[in-house]
């Protein structure tokens, strides 16, 4: 089985390059993110025209999360236990459409969207961290309730965990993404029992997973590795490989974000 995640910066905006990725990449699951748009929104007929089940959580056009599997879907979870709300001042606190769950072949595969933080003294800084520790707790509790459960995490985790994993990491200090609070959430998933496949089977410096699409990063190679897969020990004894489909950000029409595609015995 194939599994990969993208977040994709709009589903409508870019529906034929993803329904193009799906076909020449042999794709079975692909955990989408960044959506934009709600539920009733999203383009349902068009992957079910291409053989792929859909499950799809969306607000508005921030956000947004979805999975589509020709595997079959079942068990949808719509957000995980403790999921932290957000709001502003003028606005009610709202748990987002940034994790959506189902089981597909056998697997239980999340899509997740990580709050970007936007600066260290920002309130979406302190609910980022308690999201993540709530994502943690959440994953931790699921593997000691079946320790031989396969869950694989996937998504855009807005976490740059290595220096080697930004063009420069300078650029960034004083800045979230890089932050020791941040770097130690994610790292705690590991400390949980899981493993990040991607770094196990990628572990060459400069992999990087997105691109701004300001200054010619692309051109220039100034990227962020800040998309990950986090699988249980059962589902990581199946990852036979894994690869970042860095085409996906060329032409026109790209997605900042690259695919990160994961193949399982």
């Amino acid at each position: 089985m194939r599994i990969a995640t993208w977040n994709v910066n709009s589903i409508r905006s870019r529906l034929d390059r993803v329904l193009a990725f799906l076909e020449r990449s042999g794709t079975d699951v692909l955990a989408i993110q960044e959506t934009k748009c709600r539920q009733d929104q999203f383009p349902v007929a068009a992957f079910e025209a291409a053989g792929y089940e859909v499950a799809a959580s969306g607000y508005h056009q921030w956000n947004g999360v979805a999975i589509v599997s020709r595997a079959g879907i079942d068990d949808v979870e719509t957000q995980f236990a403790g999921q932290p709300a957000f709001g502003t001042p003028d606005q009610e606190p709202r748990v987002e459409a940034r994790a959506l769950g189902a089981v597909c072949g056998g697997v239980r595969v999340w899509s997740l969207y990580v709050p970007h933080g936007r600066a260290l003294d920002d309130p979406h800084y302190a609910y980022k961290l308690a999201w993540l520790e709530a994502l943690r707790a959440d994953a931790a509790a699921r593997l000691r309730a079946e320790p031989g459960a396969q869950i694989a995490l996937l998504g855009d985790w807005n976490v740059i965990p290595r220096d080697s994993d930004v063009w420069d990491v300078t650029a960034f200090e004083g800045r979230t993404h890089v932050s020791t609070p941040e770097r130690e959430a994610f790292a705690a998933f590991e400390q949980a029992g899981f493993v990040e496949v991607t770094r196990e089977h990628l572990p060459a410096p400069g992999t990087y997973t997105y691109w701004d699409y300001q200054q010619l990063a692309f051109p220039r190679d100034k990227g962020l590795r800040i998309d990950f897969a986090y699988a249980s020990p059962a589902l990581a004894d199946r990852v036979t490989g894994a690869a970042v489909d860095r085409e996906e950000r060329k032409g026109k029409g790209a997605s900042d974000h690259v695919p990160v595609v994961l193949d399982l015995a």
